[in-house]
């Protein structure tokens, strides 16, 4: 009878550290959360900061829409004496998708100069769906006499724009900090431009 009495309490015990164990993993979640929410430490989101080396809000929605192709052409202006242009004339993109383009600028003066880029856009209603992720344009640069520096714009382009637009022109005017500021250029719109003038 002791024995039976003996295995009867074993296997009690038993079932009742298998429910502890049972309630611990479902309440892993909330305590992770918990946790996140007291410490204001969240993994997930600071691995992405750290992939992308920015804090941007990813857009709303971030599907990419296959059914859809905007052609993005990309134009650079220099205010003085230095090269500065795209790496690549346009490209086809998804709205929703991430896309990368390289600018490439020399300062070809003998000394050095801090300089700043101003985008714009055309049309004019596309600038507020064209969500740039990276872009040199946020920081003024120094390069020094004959210095090359290549430039990535990673940008997203909403799905909300109109189904109207099928080309954009990002614009970029390169001037240098401490002379006179030019005002944004105005890009202008090519009628034989793909998805433009019925072409």
């Amino acid at each position: 009878m002791n024995l039976q009495r003996a295995n009867f309490q074993m296997v009690g015990k038993l079932a009742v550290v298998a429910a502890l164990m049972f309630a611990f993993g479902y309440a892993l979640v909330p305590l992770y959360k918990a946790i996140c929410e007291m410490t204001g430490l969240n993994v997930l989101a600071l691995n992405e900061q750290v992939l992308t080396g920015t804090k941007a809000v990813p857009p709303e929605n971030s599907q990419v829409d296959f059914g859809r192709t905007i052609t993005v052409e990309f134009d650079a202006n220099a205010r003085g004496p230095w090269d500065f242009k795209p790496a690549k004339r346009f490209l086809k993109v998804h709205p929703g998708e991430i896309a990368t383009v390289m600018y490439e600028f020399q300062n070809v003066q003998s000394r050095r100069m801090s300089a700043q880029a101003i985008p714009s856009y055309a049309p004019q209603q596309a600038a507020a769906h064209f969500n740039k992720v990276e872009c040199f344009c946020f920081n003024q640069y120094t390069l020094e006499p004959g210095e090359k520096k290549s430039w990535p714009v990673a940008f997203v382009i909403d799905h909300k724009l109109s189904r109207d637009v099928k080309t954009i022109t990002l614009s970029y005017t390169f001037f240098e900090v401490g002379g006179s500021t030019p005002a944004a250029p105005v890009a202008t719109v090519r009628w034989d431009a793909p998805g433009i003038g019925g072409t």
